[in-house]
């Protein structure tokens, strides 16, 4: 028995796994693709050139892409007092303290993202085997572990991402819903690829950006040329004014 349903094979037919398309032409092969009955999540994977067993060669950081990524981000915050005050009026979903790490212990995990103030990481970091796995542990480093609560909670909503190399050097984030108009997807993603390259650890060595991979939740993987980096817009300006998809390319 095969292990996808007709529509992903139907989309897998459609690309050409050997080729490594344009950021346009893979936006648009994702677009047009018939997929799930769902807004899919369109999803960037960089396969990256660096041995993470190494401290210097890690990757960690934030990033807000300019469209966000078309989800509602619930956010929880571990204060007490005028910073809790703070959290509730910034619009955190839900705000505590030991209470809200007790809550957690016992199973509740319905948020995206942790913010917690400084004085709260002796609580916090209890439950870092259960936070830890799961990306959900406040850091300082990625700005939730921060006295400034009210932008903390502000950030998050507004869809400020964390992204770090998995153990295989890989990183894995949303660009956006596949209803996203083309041009946002694509800024998203030239975003995103300057984010990347911009915070390439200077330990690395060889080739730092090996392959990337755009995808939906439901779709196959469409390989994304990673010299085509800049100009993204103008592509997509270009190609509607006339020259076709093989004509248009990006400079880099």
């Amino acid at each position: 028995m095969s292990q996808h349903g007709k529509r992903y094979r139907a989309a897998l037919e459609a690309i050409d796994r050997e080729r490594a398309y344009s950021p346009l032409e893979a936006v648009r092969l994702l677009k047009d693709t018939d997929g799930a009955k769902f807004d899919e999540t369109v999803e960037a994977h960089f396969r990256l050139g660096l041995n993470v067993r190494h401290a210097d060669q890690q990757l960690r950081g934030t990033i807000m892409l300019p469209h966000g990524i078309g989800k509602a981000v619930r956010v929880a915050v571990f204060a007490e007092g005028e910073k809790a005050r703070e959290a509730e009026e910034a619009g955190a979903d839900v705000v505590g303290a030991a209470d809200l790490a007790t809550r957690i212990e016992e199973g509740f995990l319905d948020f995206d993202v942790a913010v917690a103030t400084p004085d709260q990481m002796g609580v916090v970091g209890k439950l870092g085997r259960v936070l830890g796995p799961r990306g959900l542990m406040p850091n300082p480093k990625t700005g939730t572990v921060t006295f400034d609560v009210g932008k903390a909670v502000s950030d998050a909503k507004a869809g400020k991402l964390e992204y770090r190399t998995d153990r295989g050097g890989n990183v894995h984030l949303p660009i956006g819903k596949k209803s996203f108009e083309e041009r946002a997807l694509l800024e998203n993603y030239a975003t995103l690829v300057e984010e990347i390259v911009r915070a390439k650890p200077s330990a690395a060595k060889g080739r730092y950006i090996k392959q990337i991979t755009l995808t939906t939740t439901m779709g196959p993987g469409i390989h994304v040329d990673s010299t085509k980096t800049r100009d993204i817009a103008e592509e997509l300006g270009d190609s509607s004014a006339g020259p076709s998809e093989e004509t248009a390319t990006v400079s880099g």
